[in-house]
């Protein structure tokens, strides 16, 4: 739920800022402004026809009674001629500014999704995963409109308002300097009401993202909903999210109801009273029949420009509030960056890991140390084994070797080198993770596991697959290898999706091996055969292993005790069980059920 200071914020940065955020998207415009170019001048074509159909409805008009029926003809093949030009010029704007909008829109969601594909875990403890699927797709489509239609029909229909008020003034001075004074009118309800309508454009599209973030944490996390039979307490808070975007919504809507009410009969209402005065001065002849259709039809085009003008109006200010939301995207700085000038991985990582000194809070908790003053050196070629109390720190040392987060203090190196001093990218190339929760994407079984190398054989892909024992249940699926395995790999046990996630890690072959709990949904039997295959990956590779079950890592070169965020103890089973610590209560409770405690 947004907070009240949140909201807060929000309305502040609503008041500062104005249609102009729309300018944001000139670079990404930039590439194709040929295409641009075009669409403008096909626009500027139909405009200019459009204004010229009247004066040949004049001619029509004030030679209908003429002898010569030639000139009438050649009036009426004119006007044939324009419409054409018109239904051409039409179509190719049409056809030139979708393509744009398209084109630009493409663009924009590749950027934001390359933005947010790279950014630290930190920026996800603030931003919900479903917000930023609704700006990647709520908020593109709302800049799809604009480009591709409203902004296009807002600059014809300023041209139009435009060529239109030139051509009344030519037609008669005095019906066009009564018009003008009905501008102002209109002008002032359009700034006014439009300033209230980007607020709540803005709190709107906002309201929409809370009520996707909101529905994609549920459906991602169902079968805990339906297990501890909550589904009406989730169905409640859905709906009230998802009310309130509809009162944003519906306060929108009737701001610009009210601004299209009061533009539309304000003008309306002035034309009609010009054109009253004009009837008048047809009837006392100082005014021709055709000047005066040629007027109102002039009359009719500025007036429609600018009801238009008051509709498209308000999608701007939708836009130009999602065009702000996505920029804050593409703007939002990172807490974990790379430098400007990275340093290079050594060519054959040897896997010496080294903390000095790290001190380490979660961005969400900063009050709580989760790391404090881990000094510890890792050579090539070790396994060591992270065993404690949940809430030790375990998990976080793996974090911060991957550099998810930064450290608050003290310095983490690879082979010598600090690994703030390199890309990201680039030393994750040496690790291989198998996580506690593994990801298994809505892919076969042998993209899941390809996953880990892209460039893997089918032959490595199974060989892999063969380390992990998981060879064998994937062969008895229906497809094999190639079977669906459903989306976050629904189709599959605990245990067969760390088989493929181990195998993943096992194809990838990397210098530094980092299990999360690799081995704690597996069956007795494909534990032993898994921990074999890890002990085999062990004996040419840095392994660092973070386990509750002892029994796992009673065979690593090291174990270290981590209590509180501290290293309390370190050494092999044996030592640090007859040393009679934490690890000996621990290793009581577990191999004797804690009847020796």
């Amino acid at each position: 739920m947004r907070t009240a200071k949140a909201d807060a914020e929000l309305k502040q940065r609503d008041t500062s800022k104005r249609i102009g955020a729309l300018s944001s998207l000139w670079p990404f415009i930039r590439p194709y402004r040929i295409l641009a170019l075009g669409a403008l001048l096909a626009l500027m074509l139909t405009a200019g026809v459009s204004l010229t159909l009247p004066l040949a409805v004049r001619r029509v008009i004030d030679n209908f009674n003429a002898h010569d029926s030639a000139l009438l003809n050649l009036y009426f093949t004119a006007a044939i001629g324009i419409a054409g030009l018109l239904a051409v010029g039409t179509g190719l704007r049409y056809a030139l500014v979708t393509r744009l909008g398209e084109r630009v829109v493409a663009d924009i969601r590749k950027a934001v999704f390359a933005r947010v594909i790279t950014m630290s875990p930190t920026f996800y403890e603030r931003v919900m995963t479903g917000e930023i699927i609704s700006r990647i797709t709520t908020d593109t489509t709302l800049i799809l409109s604009v480009i591709g239609s409203s902004v296009s029909i807002a600059l014809r229909n300023f041209l139009i308002f435009l060529g239109g008020l030139v051509l009344m003034l030519f037609t008669s001075a005095k019906l066009a300097g009564l018009v003008l004074l009905i501008v102002p009118l209109v002008i002032v309800p359009i700034l006014t009401l439009g300033r209230r309508l980007r607020v709540l454009s803005r709190i709107n599209q906002d309201r929409i993202a809370d009520s996707s973030g909101n529905a994609s944490e549920a459906l991602l996390s169902l079968q805990t909903i339906q297990a501890f039979s909550q589904e009406g307490a989730t169905r409640q808070r859905f709906d009230t999210v998802t009310e309130a975007s509809f009162d944003a919504a519906r306060k929108r809507i009737t701001v610009r109801a009210l601004m299209t009410v009061i533009v539309i009969f304000l003008v309306f209402t002035g034309v009609v009273g010009v054109l009253w005065i004009g009837a008048l001065d047809v009837r006392n002849g100082t005014m021709s029949a055709g000047a005066l259709v040629q007027f109102v039809i002039y009359s009719i085009m500025v007036a429609g420009s600018v009801a238009a003008l008051s509709e498209i109006w308000g999608e701007l200010q939708r836009a130009a509030g999602a065009t702000e939301r996505l920029i804050d995207l593409l703007q939002a700085e990172d807490q974990v960056r790379d430098p400007a000038l990275p340093k290079a991985l050594p060519t054959h990582v040897s896997g010496a890991i080294h903390f000095d000194g790290v001190c380490f809070s979660y961005p969400s908790r900063p009050e709580v140390a989760a790391l404090d003053q881990i000094t510890l050196d890792i050579k090539p070629g070790e396994t060591v084994a992270l065993v404690g109390p949940s809430g030790a720190g375990k998990t976080s040392i793996i974090q911060l070797v991957q550099r998810f987060y930064d450290p608050s203090q003290g310095q983490i190196s690879l082979d010598g080198v600090p690994l703030s001093d390199m890309a990201r990218h680039e030393f994750r190339q040496a690790m291989a993770l198998v996580p506690q929760d593994p990801v298994i994407f809505a892919a076969s079984a042998r993209e899941n596991i390809r996953f880990g190398r892209m460039d893997a054989s089918d032959a490595e892909v199974e060989q892999a697959a063969c380390a992990a024992a998981a060879h064998e249940f994937i062969t008895a699926l229906p497809d094999g290898y190639d079977s669906y395995v459903g989306e976050r790999g629904v189709m599959l046990s605990g245990g067969q999706k760390q088989r493929i996630a181990i195998a993943r890690a096992i194809l990838r072959d990397a210098p530094v091996l980092l299990l999360d709990e690799a081995t704690s949904a597996l069956d007795a039997e494909s534990e032993r055969a898994v921990q074999s295959a890890v002990e085999d990956m062990a004996k040419t590779r840095t392994t660092l292993i973070i386990a509750h079950r002892l029994a796992t890592v009673k065979k690593a070169d090291r174990i270290i005790v981590m209590d509180q965020g501290r290293i309390v103890a370190q050494g092999t089973h044996d030592t640090l069980v007859a040393e009679g610590g934490l690890y000996a209560r621990l290793a009581r409770l577990q191999f004797t059920d804690g009847e020796a405690a």
